[in-house]
């Protein structure tokens, strides 16, 4: 069925090497927001930097809220990060009696303001360069050679970007919800819907191309996605430079965040991905029907700066990804995860 494929997409490195336990305990899961830009020095807001354990993004925003003295909506933050993790990521607060460096220094058990700058606007959702990892995986059997050549593998051509499972909800409860009327749901309920609709089409056409060993390779019709950015170009025809960029992670094949209309590609692409929607109508419509436009994302993601260590039973891997992207997508090219991943989209 193309929604298990969507939900249990195929690996484009081959079979996992072995099993692997994560999260034992938060530290096993660092993550690190980079915002890509330097605070302004001045402004209404206050820019900070926060460390938090085993706590949501939403959670560490009240908190800001309540210490700050304004609503929670007045908080600006660029992603949701992991609860059951170590992560550091970045808040703006509107301006109020504490000062930036009244700032420092407040803490609860679950966090603690590491940073603080005057800033000139709220935070956006999105407005982060990328994240760098430091995950340990616990119970790791495979060999080091075998370790070696699977990551310098990932390292050179990346993985298949798919959103993580934990974008359909617990156990897919979001895709169950696909055919509710959206009219009686709360906004916040209604985005998350709308996402996993999304999320579902993208990862089935990627599926396909993965399939079919063409996530990582420029075709005519293809929309090409640069790296790390948000700019797309028409491919008219493949050729030796654009195969080469491609090659070097400069660009990448892109899909489908479905919306209104047709996509913007061509030829087989777009016979591709118009096949894969009309299997999956109920999604499709869904967008649609809210109002949402066409866009791309990336079929490839490059995996940057990866690096890992041996410690008895266990390995550590170091890496970073662009913004928008999931750890999930490349922890489950090496290994057999048993545990109950809960990663937000980061």
């Amino acid at each position: 069925m193309l929604a298990d494929a969507a939900l249990a997409p195929p690996r484009a490195h081959g079979e996992p090497l072995c099993p692997g336990r994560l999260r034992t305990e938060p530290e096993d899961f660092l993550v690190e927001e980079q915002l890509g830009f330097e605070a302004a020095g001045a402004g209404q807001h206050v820019l900070l930097k926060v460390r938090k354990r085993n706590a949501n993004t939403q959670w560490i925003a009240r908190e800001l809220a309540r210490a700050c003295g304004c609503r929670p909506g007045d908080v600006g933050y660029a992603g949701l990060k992991d609860r059951r993790a170590l992560a550091t990521q970045w808040f703006t607060v509107p301006q109020s009696r504490l000062s930036p460096q009244d700032w420092i220094g407040v803490r609860s058990g679950e966090h603690e303001v590491l940073e603080a700058h005057r800033h000139s606007r709220k935070l956006p959702r999105g407005a982060l360069a990328g994240n760098r990892f430091v995950i340990r995986v616990r119970g790791v059997t495979a060999a080091d050679a075998s370790l070696a050549s699977r990551l310098a593998a990932i390292g050179t051509r990346g993985v298949p970007n798919y959103f993580g499972p934990q974008r359909f909800g617990r156990e897919g409860a979001n895709l169950e919800r696909i055919g509710e009327d959206l009219r009686a749901l709360p906004p916040g309920q209604r985005g998350f819907i709308l996402s996993a609709a999304r999320s579902l089409v993208f990862n089935a056409v990627l599926a396909e191309r993965v399939a079919d060993g063409s996530w990582e390779r420029l075709e005519a019709g293809d929309i090409a996605n640069l790296d790390g950015r948000a700019s797309h170009f028409r491919v008219e025809a493949a050729d030796e430079e654009l195969a080469a960029r491609c090659a070097r992670l400069d660009i990448h094949p892109s899909g489908p965040l479905w919306g209104r209309g047709a996509p913007p590609s061509g030829a087989r692409v777009q016979e591709l991905e118009q096949r894969v929607a009309a299997q999956l109508p109920v999604p499709c419509a869904l967008v649609a029907g809210a109002g949402m436009d066409q866009e791309r994302r990336s079929l490839r993601l490059a995996v940057r700066d990866l690096r890992w260590q041996r410690q008895a039973d266990s390995i550590t891997l170091e890496f970073r990804l662009s913004r928008g992207a999931y750890a999930t997508a490349v922890l489950r090219e090496i290994f057999a995860l048993d545990a109950d991943y809960d990663e937000s989209n980061t």
